[in-house]
């Protein structure tokens, strides 16, 4: 009786380990392939608001007649300009 319930131990076990192992192979065959790395982007040229000197990326400034700023306001506030 001893044997017997050792025996079944180890069949439960095998088929634990063998069911998980197919598990993972099944589950390696549906995911997508792995993404090549991402090409590394360029550093964006950051400037300096001339109201508050808060730095922002230059393609998100406004323009002024005097330099960038952070917002219309600040543009307007500094060089007295209406919009």
């Amino acid at each position: 009786m001893k044997y017997l319930l050792v025996l079944a131990v180890v069949w439960v076990a095998y088929w634990v380990w063998r069911k998980n192992r197919l598990d993972d192979k099944t589950q390696a065959k549906r995911s997508p392939p792995p993404r090549p790395p991402a090409a590394p982007q360029l550093p964006t040229v950051m400037v300096a608001c001339l109201h508050c000197g808060t730095h922002l990326p230059e393609s998100e400034a406004v323009q002024g007649r005097q330099g960038v700023y952070c917002s219309p306001e600040h543009q307007q506030l500094s060089e007295g300009a209406g919009p």
